[in-house]
């Protein structure tokens, strides 16, 4: 039992909210940009899990550009093997403009840029929801109120919502990430189940 590296729920929107799980190959201590004056944060080998949202129907923040920029590393460093996947995945769906690569390249802006930018840093899954509605916030809650995922720093990942933490580590099985997938795809299907 796995959940596909891609999951997509809904179909009517350019907009949406988004889950990243992130396999970190090795021990890392990172700095996410300035967040706490640069602080090194040290990230045990293993899953992590991300929250975002790209709100806009169109343009740099609509969801599939920014789900393939997150697929996307600095400079001439590889991306993620699930670049490709992603890119032909949206076509397929009418989610992806011509082209959704970055323009001019990646700049590391959010303080997740800073994780995916690691080469032992890799996208293996994403659930996407494709809707207009802010559920950002509360995904992240039931994330962050769930036993198999753990803070590793207060507000990391969250710069727009400085109560949320939205980088987290999954010390999850298999079947907890199926569980989640199912979990939010049931809850979509009734938006009042998952929205504040």
């Amino acid at each position: 039992m796995e959940i596909p590296s891609i999951c997509i729920i809904g179909d009517d929107s350019q907009a949406g909210t988004y889950i990243l799980r992130i396999r970190l190959k090795e021990n890392t201590t990172l700095q996410f940009g300035r967040f706490k004056k640069g602080k090194l944060i040290s990230l045990p080998a293993g899953d992590y899990t991300y929250v975002g949202s790209a709100l806009s129907e169109k343009g740099s923040t609509s969801l599939a550009r920014r789900l393939v920029r997150h697929a996307t590393r600095s400079g001439d460093k590889p991306p993620h093997a699930i670049r490709e996947d992603m890119i032909n995945r949206f076509a397929e769906c009418g989610l992806a403009p011509q082209d959704p690569l970055p323009k001019s390249g990646k700049t590391l802006f959010w303080n997740v840029d800073f994780l995916l930018d690691l080469q032992s840093a890799e996208i293996v899954n994403i659930i996407a929801i494709r809707s207009p509605e802010r559920l950002e916030h509360t995904i992240a809650v039931l994330l962050e109120h769930d036993a198999d995922t753990q803070i590793i720093e207060k507000g990391l990942g969250a710069n727009d919502a400085p109560r949320n933490t939205h980088i987290l580590r999954a010390s999850a099985d298999e079947v907890w990430w199926v569980s989640f997938a199912d979990s939010i795809q049931e809850n979509f299907s009734n938006p009042a189940n998952i929205i504040n």
